[in-house]
């Protein structure tokens, strides 16, 4: 008799990811939604305490009145202005894009008359404010508005990277599903599509989590922008690593097995 096939629980071994190849799809889908979770909790807690204290701050200093009204910010405090800043996000003011402020956060973001200015390490892109839309820019607007949206801000931000992971992980398992097949098929495991397709989803897991860590080092300072970019490239090729040692770990197809399936082979044929 065979060894049993382990059971699908934890995609943090070959021989884990491998096991997903033969379960139940609603399990690959559990194990996916308590990643997908953690991340999002992850990339949530970065947002409260590395984005929010500076937003908070800078409503708190922006002047009595002011708003954007056809795509125009009608400002009436000092220009060019740092409104907040920390080692992750400065906001500031440059109403006439003078250029002068260059604050030393990862991201910046600049408010001109006409647009804002995002920039960062990987350069910057300038948004025009939305069309027909009239916004406050002034502190006794902002101030309650900040304080009652931000749950809600923060539970999209954590349903927004949700839908964006199993986004992802079913797109990239369909992209992987032939190679994964294909290598199964040579290597004689025993892997149908279905399976090489949950055996792809399973081994984008550890990737996720090592972004997860990867976050968790960058919001506690153990990492800067560049460091960030160097673990989202690891949790890729994680991604890769764990597809082919899925794969080298699946079951493999015994000769009297294959012999068994062979649909050429009569029943009484020798």
């Amino acid at each position: 008799m065979g060894t049993p096939s382990p059971t699908a629980w934890q995609p943090l071994t070959p021989r884990g990811v491998a096991a997903f190849a033969g379960a139940p799809l609603r399990r690959l889908l559990l194990v996916q939604f308590i990643v997908a979770v953690c991340v999002a909790l992850g990339v949530a807690s970065f947002c409260y305490d590395r984005y929010v204290p500076v937003i908070e701050s800078a409503i708190a200093k922006l002047p009595a009145q002011g708003q954007v009204r056809q795509q125009q910010l009608d400002w009436h405090g000092n220009s060019p202005v740092v409104l907040a800043e920390n080692r992750f996000l400065a906001l500031t003011v440059d109403v006439e894009r003078i250029g002068q402020l260059r604050p030393v956060a990862h991201v910046q973001l600049e408010f001109s008359r006409t647009n804002v200015v995002v920039r960062s390490l990987f350069g910057f892109v300038e948004m025009p404010y939305p069309n027909g839309w009239t916004m406050a820019a002034n502190r006794e607007e902002l101030q309650p508005l900040w304080g009652a949206w931000l749950p809600a801000l923060l539970a999209g931000v954590m349903v927004t990277v949700l839908l964006g992971l199993f986004v992802s992980w079913s797109g990239l398992a369909l992209v992987y599903v032939m190679p994964v097949w294909l290598l199964g098929f040579y290597l004689n495991r025993r892997l149908s599509v279905s399976g090489s397709w949950k055996l792809s989803g399973a081994a984008l897991l550890p990737g996720a989590l090592v972004m997860l860590a990867g976050i968790s080092f960058y919001d506690l300072g153990g990492l800067d922008l560049v460091g960030l970019l160097f673990v989202f490239i690891a949790h890729i090729m994680a991604g890769w690593g764990y597809l082919v040692l899925g794969v080298l770990a699946a079951e493999r197809v015994t000769p009297e097995a294959g012999a068994r399936r062979n649909p050429f082979r009569s029943e009484g044929g020798k």
